[in-house]
């Protein structure tokens, strides 16, 4: 798809430099818009540089560490004389029994699921507030802020965290015109979960909950998430959209199961 719906416009992208992160950029470029991709993997970041030119702006940052995220949006607002949109994607989990788990894997899990989002929400909404121009962001949430996951207590609360927060941030923010909304994704074919999906007993379980019997393409969650920032969706803000292909009306797999 290429058009010029978002012509003009910036965006901000955390967890940018892969998976759906990386989808989000590739469509906002496709459609007009310049992006700043926020992310560790510098590497990858200068690679997607060298492919998308002028318009990808890469800004190497920690979204758990509130200078550097300051600094990457400000960044973001010299460079391109704007910041309308902000995508947050950054993600990870550090698994283990609640019994079992350490505690710098739970810090390491919910700072970065939850306060990345909160910073960079924080940034990016105080530029875009400045322009007086209203805008959007899209924080990308999971289905496991819904449905619990054995052994994932971290991502999960972080996740559900994402949710509540940005219902929050869209009524703070609603008069200054800004929208917050969340994409609460299923299982998605990304460098994540890879591990996970080589595994065929494991891959089994979770194909056998998903209705639509596999996992979204990075690509699939970018559509929805450049909807909602879209003036498609000018009517809506607080909104939490599930994509799962219908994982929703099941339930988990008890991946603990997998051991025994």
């Amino acid at each position: 798809m290429s058009d010029d719906r978002f012509s003009g416009q910036t965006a901000v992208v955390t967890g940018a430099a892969s998976g759906i992160g990386e989808a989000i950029t590739a469509r906002l470029l496709s459609e007009g818009a310049n992006v700043v991709g926020i992310d560790l993997a510098r590497d990858a970041l200068d690679r997607m540089a060298d492919e998308f030119g002028r318009s990808f702006l890469p800004a190497p940052a920690d979204v758990t560490v509130e200078a550097q995220v300051a600094a990457a949006i400000d960044t973001a607002a010299a460079k391109f004389g704007r910041v309308d949109l902000a995508f947050n994607v950054a993600g990870a989990a550090r698994v283990g029994a609640i019994v079992d788990l350490d505690e710098a894997d739970w810090d390491f899990t919910v700072d970065l699921v939850q306060k990345g989002v909160f910073l960079c929400t924080k940034h990016a909404a105080r530029h875009i507030r400045a322009s007086g121009r209203g805008g959007a962001i899209v924080n990308v949430s999971s289905l496991n802020a819904l449905m619990p996951m054995p052994a994932g207590s971290p991502y999960s609360t972080g996740k559900a965290g994402v949710v509540m927060f940005s219902k929050t941030a869209a009524v703070e923010l609603a008069p200054d015109r800004i929208r917050v909304n969340t994409v609460l994704p299923g299982l998605v074919d990304t460098p994540l979960v890879a591990p996970v999906m080589a595994y065929e007993p494991a891959r089994e379980m979770f194909l056998e909950r998903i209705p639509a019997a596999r996992p979204a393409t990075p690509e699939e969650i970018a559509g929805p998430c450049l909807y909602l920032a879209s003036d498609d969706a000018s009517y809506i803000t607080g909104a939490s959209l599930v994509v799962d292909g219908g994982w929703e009306l099941t339930n988990y797999p008890d991946l603990r199961k997998l051991g025994s």
